[in-house]
């Protein structure tokens, strides 16, 4: 069940990472209370997965699906730039994401 919250966690901070985007600096009500929700049901998810998970390996993982996630969604959604640098630090996030992943036996 760890796992799982995990990556629910992460997934929701993908959510809240845009929806921050879009709260345009919390100026926008909406964007922001939903900014702020979402951020508190991620961190309740992380804080579940943390009570089996170690802390650095539940950590590296929820902030590793939310940065390839938000990387994903500025170029889907908000038109970022995608560079071969870009893509190479993505793909070394996800390579870390795997390693640590692999090194649990939870």
């Amino acid at each position: 069940m760890a796992w799982t919250f995990l990556l629910l966690a992460g997934l929701l901070e993908i959510f809240w990472a845009s929806s921050m985007k879009q709260s345009q600096g919390f100026t926008l009500l909406i964007p922001s209370v939903v900014t702020v929700v979402l951020m508190f049901a991620s961190f309740v998810l992380l804080a579940l997965a943390m009570k089996t998970l170690p802390l650095g390996t539940s950590y590296a993982i929820w902030t590793g699906i939310g940065a390839v996630g938000a990387f994903v969604t500025g170029i889907v959604f908000f038109g970022e730039a995608v560079t071969a640098t870009r893509v190479i630090a993505l793909a070394l996030i996800v390579a870390g994401i795997v390693l640590m992943r692999l090194s649990e036996t939870v």
